[in-house]
């Protein structure tokens, strides 16, 4: 085994935590992923800094803040001053590679294996772009191992794949993404399906939006079938960007580089899942902002454990793999390497995590902000009346009773606010408490 092992980072794009059939969900199957589970070590409590695409890529590439990086909504371009991972392996001795999904403005920082978007493929659909994709991830393998590449460097390979993505494109009305037989047994739905009591206005103002995350709109109409399709959909195309993680997997087995390779499965943000009746993504919600966070590395990475305390970031994974690769990270950045909690497990690790929201293009002005310490989650938004949401998730893990405006609770919020406020002077955030 090298001392500084290859790295694979494997992303999938709108995949709910709970995605994964050897967490014990029954209406899904997904092998591959499953393997990394069993073989690796597993973060329940793992979130992602923004929930929405080029964000949360942002910050898992660079270790820092949507609000830092300068993309709090899709479109920006990644400040050029900052340095990616693909930039900080290099110098510490690696080659970078890249394939896939991109978003974040000018491709810099990695070798990149093709085209973000090849051309002549319908761009916005994973079930076209995924395969191609892992054609590509496969290819390097193979060519790196016959040494087809020009050193013995150690690799950092990072595939960027698109589905479960589609969910939105099937939500408006593009079903002939997953064909749904009539006589299939429908996943049922959650038990938190109904919205919370007194939503926050600011929410019911995303609800109504008809651009930028619209989908919502078109399931005004849905009924309980409808609802159960579109679960039965998202589950088809979680199960499809498997079948690409089996194809990249298998070439690690088949160029005898699994036991060589440090691999980490995650995800830029979740997916509503019906959950408060919300499809797709722009919400601080725990099915969205929750997703998989998976590290494999065969006789140095426990095995088949499940972490269900300590709290994770997508700023996380740059100083993680930094850390087993050897690397030193840049200063200042607000990941952690989770090294030392896989490692000991009875360290204390993060005392919070954050996440925040810019849901309209429109109007930036619109935000949110949300932090989850062990037993709690806060949640705050710039405009709209009833602005705040407090949740006890350790007696209410589904966030259906609002105790942010009960008597017993104030205290709760104020110590969840200052730590909130410490955030917000830390990274120069611009976000607003003042009410």
């Amino acid at each position: 085994m090298s001392i500084q092992p290859n790295v694979l980072v494997i992303l999938t794009d709108q995949q709910n935590q709970q995605a994964v059939s050897a967490y014990g969900n029954s209406y899904l199957h997904t092998p591959c992923m499953d393997a990394l589970v069993h073989g690796g070590l597993s973060f329940e409590n793992s979130y992602c800094t923004a929930p929405v695409c080029s964000p949360s890529r942002s910050s898992l590439i660079t270790g820092l803040m949507p609000h830092q990086t300068g993309i709090e909504i899709n479109g920006p371009s990644l400040k050029q001053e900052i340095p990616t991972l693909g930039d900080i392996f290099c110098q510490g001795g690696y080659q970078s590679f890249y394939t896939g999904k991109w978003g974040l403005g000018d491709r810099r920082g990695f070798n990149f294996l093709g085209d973000e978007y090849p051309e002549g493929i319908p761009r916005q659909y994973g079930t076209n772009t995924d395969p191609i994709w892992t054609d590509q991830a496969v290819d390097f393998l193979y060519r790196f191992k016959q040494r087809d590449l020009s050193s013995d460097q150690p690799f950092l390979l990072y595939v960027s794949l698109h589905n479960p993505h589609d969910i939105c494109y099937w939500v408006m009305n593009n079903r002939d993404l997953v064909e749904i037989p009539n006589d299939i047994d429908l996943p049922s739905l959650p038990p938190n399906f109904q919205s919370v009591f007194d939503e926050p206005e600011f929410i019911e103002l995303c609800r109504q939006r008809t651009y930028y995350g619209n989908e919502l709109n078109w399931t005004n109409d849905w009924n309980e079938m409808e609802w159960r399709r579109y679960l039965y959909a998202y589950y088809r195309l979680t199960e499809r960007v498997d079948h690409q993680i089996g194809r990249v997997l298998s070439a690690l087995d088949e160029n005898d580089l699994t036991d060589d390779t440090l691999v980490v499965l995650t995800s830029d943000h979740g997916e509503g899942v019906a959950a408060h009746q919300w499809v797709v993504k722009l919400m601080l919600y725990q099915e969205v902002v929750k997703v998989p966070f998976v590290i494999r590395w065969n006789g140095v990475v426990p095995e088949n454990l499940v972490d269900r305390n300590h709290l994770v970031s997508g700023l996380d994974l740059l100083p993680t793999v930094c850390d087993y690769a050897d690397i030193s990270w840049p200063t200042g950045i607000s990941g952690q390497s989770l090294r030392p909690l896989i490692e000991n497990p009875s360290l204390l690790g993060r005392p919070y995590v954050v996440s925040e929201l810019q849901p309209d293009p429109k109007h930036q002005e619109m935000k949110g902000r949300m932090i989850r310490t062990a037993r709690f989650k806060y949640i705050i938004f710039s405009h709209g009346q009833r602005p705040e949401l407090l949740f006890d998730l350790e007696a209410d893990p589904g966030e259906t009773e609002n105790l942010a405006y009960q008597v017993p609770y104030r205290d709760v919020v104020l110590e969840h606010q200052a730590l909130l406020l410490e955030v917000i002077k830390d990274t120069s955030d611009s976000f607003s408490m003042l009410k």
